[in-house]
């Protein structure tokens, strides 16, 4: 897992605010965390994180290396608003082992075990890398790339980070169309890796780039994949790459 910051967002107009720029539903987070990204006009990624309902704030449990410019961007949608952003002490702890008593569930796969918030930094030593292989999680950065991504080919339905029903929010009207009007053509999948390949590796099927190796764990690996090319076998360097479909 990599380095974590909270920031707080408090005020009167927390919940609207925040209702009205990230992709999912904040009427729920009366029943835990509630995993989101805030996107461009366009629809395009540009900051994934986990909101978490704490008294008369909302905490925002970011990726640290995006956690200035998170705060820069929701800071220019707040105008007259009476909402306050800023950066909390509490640390992130996570771990797959027995949950503390305060520990929240990871509410993207019940396999991600559960995050505590804290004055502790870190995580159990869980193989993180591994388990977003196996249960194909994207992570900010590697699989999500700002400007760059779309939320729907990288699994935010699937991974519950989506919901098409709360109303405008930036960039809904591309993510809606994505998904009632046309059939996804490239996305994130998971692939079995035989032979050498590292990271960034481009997947060649029948001779033309059909992908990018991401992460990759033992024999398997996450890979962007262009589902029109890809086939059974492929090649990533010396690695033959076989998807399922």
């Amino acid at each position: 897992m990599g380095a974590r910051q909270v920031l707080e967002i408090a005020g009167a107009d927390r919940v609207h605010f925040l209702q009205g720029l990230v992709s999912n539903d904040l009427r729920g987070l009366g029943k835990g965390p509630v995993y989101a990204a805030l996107l461009t006009p366009q629809g395009k990624y540009l900051a994934d994180f986990f909101l978490i309902e704490a008294g008369e704030a909302i905490l925002l449990d970011v990726a640290a290396s995006q956690a200035d410019d998170l705060a820069r961007r929701l800071s220019l949608y707040r105008l007259r608003a009476d909402v306050r952003i800023g950066q909390s002490p509490l640390q992130v702890f996570c771990g797959t082992g027995p949950a503390p008593a305060a520990a929240l569930p990871d509410p993207r796969h019940p396999g991600m075990g559960w995050r505590l918030y804290g004055a502790r930094a870190g995580d159990d030593g869980t193989d993180w890398a591994a388990l977003r292989v196996v249960h194909l999680i994207p992570e900010a950065g590697i699989e999500l790339i700002p400007n760059e991504t779309y939320i729907l080919e990288a699994g935010f339905e699937r991974l519950h980070g989506v919901d098409f029903r709360k109303g405008c929010y930036v960039g809904q009207e591309v993510t809606a169309r994505m998904k009632h009007k046309t059939e996804l053509k490239k996305g994130l999948a998971q692939v079995g890796v035989e032979g050498e390949a590292v990271p960034g590796t481009p997947i060649l099927a029948g001779g033309k780039e059909a992908g990018t190796l991401l992460t990759r764990s033992g024999n398997r690996a996450l890979a962007w994949l262009r589902f029109d090319r890809a086939g059974a076998a492929m090649q990533a360097g010396a690695a033959t790459v076989r998807w399922n479909g």
